[in-house]
């Protein structure tokens, strides 16, 4: 069986190694595809790969009419709104990510944000202390609960809104549940995003819920740019003057909002949640273990297109 690693942005030299040595040790063939221009490329490597590992690469219907003998895609990585899950599920084909593999990384890259949005992008004014301030978090995943790790090493107040996490599983790890989003934004300076982008999250955080944070309220989003009401936000910072937005993830109106709110915002050149060295190895070598566990063994643990 032949496994595609389908990558417009290749994973590190020594990530590939890894990857390389699961794949050949289970007695499969390994090509792969980095750095890729031109989709029919793509669409010529997946017509006999037995399996797909990507990153943010695209799968969609139309790379799914081309691989006849896929069986599996595992994105590396935490997100999947690259792979048309309807499509894959119609095609045969399991769809895996590799949570928690990039949830460190994408914690670290929350609380440089909220330093840099705390200390006024190191502008020489005064800023404040994230000591004794209060974090809530929009989600309490695999990332959330990294971002609280952190929190609390910097002496912060921790509190959740995940209608999906029990709350004696949050008090156990000294988090407080709170039950609906106006609440978790009313109740703290700092607010962080972790909701994937789903037909219900998409643009569902905008000015009504923004402006009930406290004054000198900051978010960061290291989710997706989607979940923005981006007319909204702007409306937000235009009224009150003391907001912060940092995102990993560009709005679409990025130029716009820089160039009224200045230090107030800030936006990666590109998402940068995963890239780190230890993410990237750690993502593609679960994706390599997990296409080894379907294939072999019919293991499907973190499929998501159930």
């Amino acid at each position: 069986m032949k496994v595609l690693v389908a990558t417009e942005k290749p994973f590190a030299a020594v990530a590939v190694d890894g990857i390389r040595r699961v794949i050949e040790d289970a007695g499969y063939e390994l090509e792969l595809l980095e750095k890729y221009t031109d989709r029919a490329d793509l669409l010529a490597a997946v017509a006999d790969a037995d399996a797909l590992i990507i990153r943010s690469d695209k799968v969609d219907a139309e790379v799914l009419d081309a691989a006849a003998n896929l069986k599996i895609v595992v994105r590396a990585g935490a997100g999947y709104d690259n792979v048309d899950l309807a499509s894959a599920t119609a095609h045969g084909v399991v769809v895996e990510n590799t949570p928690g593999q990039n949830s460190n990384a994408v914690a670290e890259l929350v609380f440089g944000m909220a330093v840099m949005a705390a200390r006024n992008g190191y502008n020489g004014t005064s800023g404040i202390e994230l000591k004794g301030k209060k974090l809530g978090l929009q989600a309490y995943g695999q990332v959330g609960r990294n971002v609280a790790r952190i929190a609390k090493g910097f002496g912060m107040e921790v509190s959740a809104f995940d209608p999906y996490c029990p709350d004696g599983a949050m008090q156990a790890e000294d988090v407080n549940p709170v039950h609906d989003t106006d609440a978790l934004y009313a109740g703290n300076n700092v607010v962080s995003i972790h909701i994937p982008a789903t037909p219900e999250t998409k643009g569902s955080i905008g000015y009504q819920l923004i402006t009930k944070m406290p004054k000198g309220g900051i978010l960061i989003n290291t989710a997706r740019k989607e979940v923005i009401d981006e007319v909204g936000l702007e409306k937000a910072l235009e009224e009150r003057t003391d907001l912060k937005y940092m995102a990993d993830v560009k709005p679409d109106n990025a130029d716009e909002l820089k160039s009224k709110f200045g230090d107030r915002v800030f936006f990666t050149p590109k998402k940068m949640g995963a890239q780190t060295s230890e993410a990237n190895i750690n993502a593609g070598i679960a994706a390599a273990n997990q296409v080894v566990a379907y294939l072999r063994d019919g293991i499907n643990r973190f499929q998501v297109n159930k």
